[in-house]
């Protein structure tokens, strides 16, 4: 393994970030706080709490994730897709180090930008309601484990977009949909039956189930069912990556 290529990678991409300090981190925390301080205070005037829940705690979780997995996504979508772009990629390809180090670099430094503004988010929630946390260990596992796994779909989405518009498609039309409907703003026992069973298809369903359990303790699907999710989502990137790199495909074309 040639840690010192993984570390330039890493160290390059970390550098972009804090230059783009304002876009790439204050962004996201303002908005999230705006979605915080809009549900907790509109629907939480008239939701006073879900399964036990303070309800502007129970929204935290939801809103977090809907931040780790859209940044993960984003950061190593554009972290990607730039060296494409202006052909630098051919540098990275040419250099000896093998695609594990390459994914290593980029889908490192995505991960930990949107673990650091998942974890500020979480400080900034504390602010406003109590926030438990009943599992922490477990509350650390699915926060790394998301990140890792949407900045590993992100490097996908950045080798696939032929266009910066194509970067935006899966994060605005097909993430942040499923997280509105994946219950981080609700509870899916509060759904009739019928959309109960049909919510349940839905993968973010799981990791917002999951991490919403490591705070309180109480979750709509199995905590095990979610682990095994977030696991199995991580192994079919990599296997994705994996195929990438071996046939060439949207990058030696």
């Amino acid at each position: 393994m040639n840690w010192t290529a993984v570390a330039a990678i890493y160290k390059f991409e970390m550098a972009r970030f804090f230059r783009t300090l304002l876009q790439s981190f204050l962004s996201p925390v303002l908005s999230t706080s705006l979605y915080f301080v809009v549900f907790g205070s509109a629907i939480g005037s008239r939701i006073q709490e879900v399964d036990g829940i303070e309800y502007g705690a129970f929204i935290v979780p939801g809103l977090i994730m809907l931040s780790v997995m859209t940044q993960g996504i984003s950061n190593a979508s554009f972290g990607i897709y730039f060296p494409k772009f202006i052909g630098t990629i051919y540098e990275v390809l040419s250099a000896p180090i093998n695609f594990l180090e390459v994914v290593l670099g980029y889908v490192g430094a995505a991960a930990s930008k949107a673990l650091f503004i998942g974890v500020v988010i979480l400080g900034t929630a504390a602010l406003f309601v109590d926030l438990p946390v009943a599992h922490p260990v477990a509350m650390i596992l699915f926060l790394v484990l998301t990140s890792l796994s949407f900045a590993l779909l992100g490097f996908i989405i950045g080798i696939w977009a032929k266009s910066f518009e194509q970067l935006q498609l899966v994060p605005l039309l097909v993430v942040t949909p499923l997280v509105f409907l994946g219950g981080a703003f609700y509870s899916i026992s509060m759904l009739p039956p019928v959309w109960q069973t049909v919510t349940l298809f839905n993968p973010v369903v799981y990791l917002i189930s999951g991490f919403r359990w490591s705070f309180f303790g109480a979750a709509d699907v199995p905590v095990l069912v979610s682990l095994l999710a977030i696991g199995g989502f991580t192994l079919v990137c990599l296997a994705v990556i994996g195929w990438i790199f071996k046939t060439g495909w949207r990058i030696r074309d």
